[in-house]
């Protein structure tokens, strides 16, 4: 059960949600950032978006992901995700071990995070974006 495992806070880890221009094309992606001293295994990261658009109950679908393995102070790509969504609350569900220990966290990018002007440079990417921590 839940209950019964004992979830240590989360501490190194964050989410950023950031755009990178392609080809003369804007994408944006969210991305996790472990700035801690040690790998962390097993991360998984449910994302879903919800809240109203013009007046509307909109939800998404729930996406799951797994990434085996995030080394020390590394950075990785979860999702590109359509600025269509940055209209709703993005939340990000993260679990992870390092060693034997489960660590868990939820983000969430409020409806208007990723307005123009809450957009800086992220360091840790060297992007332009938003960071949860």
């Amino acid at each position: 059960m839940k209950k019964d495992i004992d979830f240590h806070p989360v501490t190194g880890v964050k989410l950023a949600i950031a755009k990178e221009e392609n080809n003369g094309q804007v994408e944006w992606g969210v991305y996790i950032i472990n700035l801690n001293l040690i790998e962390l295994k097993t991360v998984m990261v449910t994302s879903k978006g919800y809240g109203l658009i013009d007046g509307e109950e909109k939800k998404t679908s729930t996406l799951r992901h797994l990434i085996e393995e995030l080394g020390s102070q590394s950075i990785a790509k979860i999702e590109p995700i359509d600025p269509a969504l940055f209209k709703l609350n993005n939340e990000f569900w993260v679990s992870y071990y390092i060693l034997d220990q489960i660590f868990d966290k939820k983000f969430i990018f409020v409806e208007g995070s990723m307005n123009e002007e809450n957009i800086k440079l992220i360091p840790e990417l060297g992007l332009q974006g938003v960071l949860h921590s």
